[in-house]
């Protein structure tokens, strides 16, 4: 398995020896779900653990959801988690996000992370230990954000590399999005998909028989395989906001490809250009 993983088991074995260490739950909701993780947060999480909301690390700026902060911003906020430069950090979540927390640090030239195998929901099935209400307040650090721009794609490079067709890009969201017969999820942005884009379903990196745990390196191969992905090209990833596509990221790095680039903006910023291509595929 991935080294960037680690079990339940050695978390909770871990949980206050007192070790320069924060366990984070970045869990969040799309906004049509019309709910806040942070409400869950109260409700139960890992004893010890700390919250921090998307949104709070996004671009305020940005007409698109979801997008990379500028560092100073990212700094703050982590820093006022009690996070500095060498404080190792546990990314958890009740769903998909963690792998774009993963990535997001990754991109500020942090490496000391490690995202939780099977999240909140093995956690909680495994009638482990659970704290509720706020996190206690944290001691503020110095954090050090030091982008590296060569991690992120933007929509002229992904217009570029589907012109030329000498890239694998990869589309993260679920099949029904993806050939346009459902809704975008986000008001105002129209359906369908990028010309050449290879759907892989972010659902299917994980194993719901074995509490949502991250498939297998082998089994990722497979699935990459029967899409039909070329993984010896270069790679840019994408889905909805730019959420889900870090774990295909995510994957493609525990196969040993460090070189993929992650599309910021997704299919949140391709959509609603006036003059990209949005293809739909036909229903039979």
């Amino acid at each position: 398995m991935s080294n960037w993983l680690i079990e339940t088991e050695e978390l909770a074995r871990i949980l206050g020896d007192g070790a320069d260490r924060v366990v984070l739950d970045c869990s969040w909701y799309l906004p049509e779900a019309d709910k806040h993780a942070r409400d869950d947060f109260r409700a139960g999480h890992i004893p010890g653990a700390r919250f921090v909301d998307l949104a709070e690390i996004s671009d305020p700026a940005s007409p698109y959801v979801n997008m990379l902060p500028d560092p100073a911003l990212f700094a703050e906020v982590i820093g006022g988690l009690g996070i500095g430069n060498e404080t190792e950090v546990v990314i958890y979540d009740a769903g998909y996000v963690s792998a774009r927390l993963w990535w997001m640090f990754r991109f500020f030239g942090h490496d000391r992370l490690r995202i939780l195998n099977g999240g909140w929901r093995k956690w909680r099935a495994e009638g482990r230990a659970i704290e509720t209400g706020d996190a206690a307040p944290a001691d503020p650090r110095t954090f050090r954000a030091t982008p590296a721009p060569e991690r992120v794609a933007a929509l002229a490079d992904v217009s570029a590399a589907i012109a030329s067709g000498s890239v694998t890009l990869l589309d993260a969201r679920t099949a029904a999005r993806f050939d346009g017969h459902e809704g975008s999820g986000y008001p105002g942005v129209a359906s369908g998909h990028m010309p050449g884009a290879i759907n892989t379903p972010w659902a299917l990196f994980f194993d719901a028989a074995q509490d949502y745990r991250f498939v297998t390196p082998e089994r990722a191969a497979e699935i990459f395989a029967s899409a039909g992905a070329d993984l010896e090209r270069p790679i840019i990833t994408t889905c909805g906001s730019g959420v889900t596509a870090a774990i295909l990221g995510f994957m493609l790095d525990a196969l040993g490809h460090s070189g993929w680039r992650l599309y910021d903006g997704s299919w949140h910023e391709w959509g609603q250009q006036a003059d990209t291509p949005k293809l739909i595929r036909p229903t039979t």
